[in-house]
């Protein structure tokens, strides 16, 4: 009889720390040297994980009354400014929010930070330099707070990630005679190099290609504490095209993630910044996988060979632009691809390195007994289509 459980099943011998738990990479090896049933049979759960930029991330801070109170209307947190058009001293702080440059219309360049590097530096437990200005009213009457403000001395601060963990995503070339800022990093010109987002056979979403598992309120590993899924993600499109082994041939789908912050841990969370193009933030994400039945089994013992991603030329200044057709994942991170019969250089954007850390470190807490999965409260959407948006035609490339 085909092996199957009950995610309650698993959590029960997670408790009494007897739960066996793999790296996907380690499953994937097993699989290989014997079977996907042999596997399943031996496997409860399998971790996965990335490190890589996450622009499409913020953090909601609630930074507690002053004395008197005031409605914070406009601010600044280490000079990058923050959303505050909510409570009176909630804000926003998005992690692709450039620092100002300075005054308006001066020549000063902006700086090379923005709200990656702030959450960053809370979340390492920095303290910060805000600087506001009131709504004036009458149960609000200060008008400025200049302060600094901690982890510590903040009541909330938490992250809140509309788009995270693309299914899939593309690789960057360039094809014209200059070079170009990009927010997969710099593209030489003339094939110089190409750039690819995602961690492959590591990544979370990749080992459940239909969401079997994965959906809202599903615990996960994020930034080194505890997070969850809470919604579907922007750009969330399940209907892209698949291969046969039921994985995209391009951007695919996304979730939304929430966690607290004050939990997370500096390695795990860290600013960074793409010349010419802006800050964004480096995440650590894993997420567990039970084997449940053999369907899951399969989708996990995927291999970097199984996977394509689609090669685009930005030096095409459009939302369709051409394409080189599909490369396989084990081609990407040989670190050479040939292209038009010419050789070209191939580079992660993802830390292949620090995945397989997050993967492991998930592993840890989990046989550790430190860390039981969730069922979903719900599905992700399954149907979502793009309204005018991109879809991948490997024919033709996006359109």
């Amino acid at each position: 009889m085909p092996t199957r459980r009950t995610l309650d099943e698993i959590n029960a011998k997670i408790r009494t720390q007897t739960a066996v738990v793999e790296t996907a990479e380690a499953f994937k090896q097993r699989v290989a040297q014997s079977s996907v049933g042999e596997a399943l049979a031996a496997v409860d759960v399998v971790t996965t994980g990335t490190f890589e930029p996450m622009e499409s991330s913020g953090a909601i801070l609630n930074i507690g009354h002053t004395d008197p109170p005031i409605k914070i209307r406009d601010c600044r947190l280490d000079g990058v400014p923050a959303y505050a058009g909510f409570g009176a001293v909630d804000l926003y702080l998005g992690a692709s929010q450039p620092a100002d440059s300075g005054n308006p219309g001066d020549n000063v360049p902006m700086r090379d930070r923005g709200g990656g590097h702030v959450i960053a530096d809370l979340v390492a437990g920095k303290a910060v330099q805000l600087q506001a200005t009131g709504h004036v009213t009458d149960c609000y009457p200060r008008g400025k707070l200049d302060t600094t403000i901690s982890r510590e001395t903040i009541n909330q601060f938490y992250l809140f990630n509309p788009r995270n963990l693309y299914q899939n995503f593309i690789v960057g070339v360039n094809g014209g005679d200059r070079p170009l800022a990009t927010y997969l990093g710099p593209l030489q010109p003339n094939l110089g190099n190409a750039v690819y987002a995602n961690s492959g056979a590591l990544s979370p979403l990749m080992n459940d290609p239909h969401l079997n598992v994965v959906g809202i309120g599903s615990r996960i590993f994020l930034g080194g504490g505890i997070g969850y899924v809470a919604w579907e993600g922007t750009q969330h499109f399940p209907l892209q095209k698949r291969l046969p082994n039921d994985t995209p041939i391009g951007p695919a789908a996304t979730v939304a993630l929430i966690g607290d912050a004050k939990q997370m841990q500096p390695q795990w969370v860290r600013g960074c910044y793409f010349k010419g193009y802006g800050p964004s933030l480096m995440l650590g994400i894993g997420m567990a996988i039970p084997l449940l039945n053999e369907e899951i089994a399969r989708h996990c013992s995927v291999q970097d060979k199984d996977l394509v991603a689609p090669v685009m030329d930005f030096s095409i200044p459009r939302r369709v632009r051409p394409t080189f057709g599909l490369v396989s994942y084990a081609q990407l991170k040989s670190g050479r691809l040939t292209l038009n019969g010419q050789t070209v250089r191939t580079a992660p954007l993802a830390s292949i390195y620090l995945s397989r850390q997050v993967a492991a470190e998930l592993k840890d807490w989990i046989t550790q007994g430190q860390f039981e999965l969730t069922a979903p409260v719900a599905p992700l959407a399954r149907d979502r289509a793009f309204l005018a948006q991109d879809t991948w035609n490997p024919q033709g490339g996006l359109s």
